[in-house]
């Protein structure tokens, strides 16, 4: 049976769901034999340790946008639909799970400061620490999308935004792109076999 390149967005849920299903269920339960993935385990299973505060936070909202039922938990489905949306969701889907994660503070709106904290935290996971230059990322951001002025980005504002703006929209979905963390993973499904 032909192997999902899991590397590109060619994967597919099909491709998540059948060849290597047992395998992703596998890493899974060796991971986290409860079912449940914590907020420690997920950081454990990701291989995201000694984080920055700023880090953390990205971490953590990260992990809650995943964890679809708000029970504080992960559970197998969730994760392999968090992954199914990395991979290969809509960029419909992709910008609305961005905006979610954006909004930390669930106010319906992205403003200024959580987008920046955003920024940094990707940031400082990939080892950039150059704030200057996130600050100027997040203010070219707001001055492209923020239509009526007021400092904060809508649902509405965000997806118009950042759909029409092809740029922009590259760069967003490159900052957050998982995929190497997926392809750790896969690398080392192929190791335990």
């Amino acid at each position: 049976m032909k192997k999902p390149n899991m590397g590109n967005n060619d994967s597919t849920v099909e491709d998540l769901k059948s060849c290597e299903s047992h395998q992703w269920y596998r890493k899974f339960m060796t991971e986290c034999p409860s079912g449940l993935l914590s907020f420690y385990e997920f950081k454990k299973f990701f291989g995201l340790r000694n984080l920055s505060e700023t880090s953390n936070a990205y971490v953590e909202a990260l992990f809650t946008t995943f964890d679809l039922n708000d029970d504080g938990f992960i559970d197998f489905m969730e994760y392999v639909a968090a992954l199914s949306l990395v991979l290969q969701g809509a960029v419909h889907q992709k910008l609305r799970w961005y905006f979610k994660l954006y909004d930390i503070d669930g106010s319906g709106c992205i403003d200024r400061d959580e987008l920046l904290l955003i920024f940094k935290s990707v940031d400082a996971i990939n080892g950039i620490h150059d704030d200057t230059k996130t600050q100027e990322f997040t203010n070219m951001v707001f001055d492209k999308i923020d239509i009526n002025g007021d400092g904060e980005l809508s649902f509405e504002e965000f997806m118009d935004g950042v759909q029409h703006d092809q740029m922009l929209l590259n760069m967003l979905t490159q900052s957050l792109d998982i995929s190497h963390i997926v392809e750790k993973i896969q690398g080392e499904m192929m190791d335990d076999t």
